[in-house]
C-alpha cells in the first residue's frame, strides 16, 4: 500500500514537472521539444535485445552479412525515433465548445488539434483511463473527450496525455497538457417533485388584465406544469376516467407568472430543494409560463425563454459554490 502510494506520488510530481506551467494554459497549446518526452516501448526493449543478440553471434562468427543486418537494422530503429518524435512536436491544441449537461450525464469536451501536416495514430486520455485516437489530418481535426459529471457546479477537464507510437510501435512520445475548459452541470431535475407553487402565482399583461379575462381560444393535451383552474375538468368527466386530460388556452397578452421559491421547499435538504427547483424551472419552461427564482442571497425576476431557462439553472448549479 505504501508503495503505491509513493508510486503515485512520483507520479504526480513527474506531471506537474513535464508540464512546466500552472493550469489551465491559454490556448493554443503547442508541444514544443522540451515538452515531448520519448522511451522505448516493450516492443522496442525487444528489438534492441535481438540486436544485441544479432550483433554478439555476428563477432563471434566473424559475419560481415551479420554485421551489416544489424546496422541497417539500427539505423531503421534511429529513423524510428526521429519520426515518432516529430509526429508528436509542434502540434496545437485548444479547447473547443462544451455543452452543459445535468449531473449525472455525460459532458463531451471538444479539443481541436492542429499540425500542419498529417500526423498519423495520436491517442489522447484522460486521467479516469479515457482513451481516443484519431488521425491528424492537414486541416486539423476536432476530437471529443467524454467526461461524466457527478456533481454540480463547474466541471473542468483535468490534464490531457497525447503519446503516439508511429509509425512503428519502437517507440513511445508523449507530452501532458492543461486546456483551459470547463462544462457547467446542472442539479438532475428531481423525477417525482411536489406540484408547481401557484400559490403565489399572479397575472401580468397588458392593461392590467388576468388569465381569467383572456379570450377563451381552445383545448390542447394537458401538462403537468399547468395550473389546475385551466383544467378542463368538465370535460373530462364528460368522456370518462380513461380520457386523456385537457386543458384550456386563452388568447390575450396576460401570463401567468410564478415564484420558485427556495423556502416553499423547507423540510428537504439542499441538493434535494436545488433538484426540484430544476425541475419545476423546466416543467414552467415546457408550459410557457413566467417564472422567477428565489435563493438565499439571489432572486432571478420572472421571465421566460431559453436564456432565462438557462440563467436559472445556471443559479442552481452555483448555489453555494460561486467560489
Amino acid at each position: 500500500m505504501a508503495s503505491i502510494q509513493i508510486r503515485a506520488r512520483l507520479h504526480e510530481g513527474f506531471i506537474r514537472w513535464a508540464l512546466r506551467v500552472s493550469p489551465p494554459e491559454p490556448a493554443p497549446i503547442v508541444l514544443g521539444r522540451r515538452r515531448v518526452y520519448v522511451l522505448p516501448t516493450r516492443a522496442g526493449l525487444g528489438f534492441v535485445t535481438m540486436l544485441l543478440v544479432m550483433l554478439i553471434g555476428a563477432i563471434n562468427y566473424n559475419l560481415s552479412l551479420g554485421h551489416a543486418l544489424v546496422f541497417l537494422l539500427a539505423g531503421l530503429g534511429v529513423t524510428a525515433i526521429l519520426h515518432t518524435f516529430r509526429n508528436l512536436v509542434g502540434l496545437s491544441l485548444s479547447p473547443g465548445r462544451v455543452a452543459a449537461i445535468f449531473a449525472g450525464d455525460t459532458a463531451r469536451f471538444h479539443l481541436i488539434l492542429r499540425g500542419g501536416q498529417e500526423r498519423p495514430a495520436l491517442r489522447l486520455w484522460l486521467p479516469d483511463g479515457t482513451t481516443t485516437t484519431v488521425d491528424l489530418s492537414n486541416g486539423g481535426t476536432e476530437v471529443c473527450l467524454p467526461l461524466k459529471g457527478d456533481q454540480r457546479g463547474w466541471l473542468t477537464l483535468p490534464r490531457v496525455g497525447i503519446e503516439t507510437r508511429y509509425p512503428l510501435g519502437l517507440i513511445r512520445a508523449w507530452a501532458y497538457c492543461a486546456p483551459a475548459s470547463r462544462c457547467l452541470v446542472f442539479p438532475r431535475p428531481a423525477t417525482h417533485p411536489p406540484p408547481l407553487p401557484w400559490g403565489d402565482g399572479e397575472s401580468t399583461g397588458a392593461g392590467g388584465r388576468g388569465r381569467g379575462s383572456d379570450d377563451f381560444a381552445g383545448l390542447r393535451g394537458h401538462q403537468p406544469a399547468d395550473p389546475p383552474r385551466h383544467v378542463a375538468w368538465k370535460s373530462a368527466a364528460r368522456q370518462g376516467i380513461d380520457a386523456p386530460l385537457l386543458t384550456k388556452q386563452f388568447d390575450g397578452s396576460a401570463t401567468a407568472r410564478i415564484w420558485l421559491d427556495w423556502e416553499a421547499l423547507a423540510g428537504l435538504d439542499d441538493e434535494t430543494r436545488l433538484s426540484v427547483l430544476a425541475r419545476w424551472a423546466l416543467d414552467a419552461h415546457t408550459a410557457g409560463l413566467a417564472w422567477g427564482l428565489r435563493l438565499p442571497g439571489r432572486t432571478i425576476d420572472p421571465a421566460t425563454g431559453d436564456q432565462h431557462l438557462h440563467a436559472t439553472l445556471k443559479a442552481l448549479a452555483l448555489h453555494g459554490r460561486e467560489h
